[in-house]
């Protein structure tokens, strides 16, 4: 009879001893995956950032933060990127020869869709932010103002396509970021379009 409950018990104890020591696997390996996860602080850093374009209206700009550095999207209407390229002789680089925006966006609006125009929003100065200042002849720039960016540190001025006008301190163009189209909705910031071969990795001022 003793012989049976201690059988019984040994047979508990070795159950016991089971589980426990699979629990204890489970409970170690849990910080191991979540540690192979990607940090908040991580993505924010890195991450790709999806914008929803499907309600901007036209004329305007849509803010977000990509990499730690303001991102814009901004809604340009057919007559203002018809208005573009009136102005290349007031440009310091109209035809984006600096690597200042991947391959696929080195064009007169320096955007894959014409319409819709992203941007990061550091001048290429000292690294203030710029002012979006769209109106034609705003009084805060001039009467001779196309519309653009007016960077309030140093007077820099870019074009509505990001472009350095001539005679500021800035030397380079606004840098567009890598982006691409998820859907006629959302632009993804910080991946090239699906069989792209961009050959850019950083812009030369940021």
């Amino acid at each position: 009879m003793s012989e049976e409950i201690d059988k019984s018990k040994r047979h508990f104890l070795t159950v016991a001893t089971t589980v426990v020591g699979a629990v204890g696997v489970v409970m170690a390996a849990v910080p191991f995956v979540s540690s192979m996860e990607p940090s908040a602080r991580t993505k924010a850093l890195g991450g790709p950032v999806d914008i929803d374009v499907s309600k901007i209206e036209p004329g305007a700009m849509i803010r977000a933060k990509w990499r730690s550095r303001p991102t814009w999207v901004v809604q340009r209407p057919p007559a203002v990127v018809a208005e573009l390229p009136k102005i290349n002789q007031r440009l310091r680089d109209p035809d984006s020869s600096e690597p200042q925006q991947p391959s696929y966006v080195k064009n007169g609006w320096r955007s894959i869709k014409p319409e819709l125009f992203v941007v990061v929003g550091i001048c290429t100065h000292l690294g203030c932010t710029p002012l979006y200042v769209p109106q034609p002849g705003d009084p805060s720039v001039g009467p001779t103002w196309p519309g653009g960016f007016h960077c309030p540190c140093h007077g820099s001025l870019y074009d509505l396509a990001g472009r350095v006008f001539k005679n500021v301190p800035a030397p380079l163009n606004l840098p567009v970021p890598r982006h691409r189209y998820m859907n006629d909705k959302v632009i993804r910031i910080g991946e090239d379009p699906i069989g792209s071969h961009s050959s850019w990795k950083e812009p030369l001022i940021w």
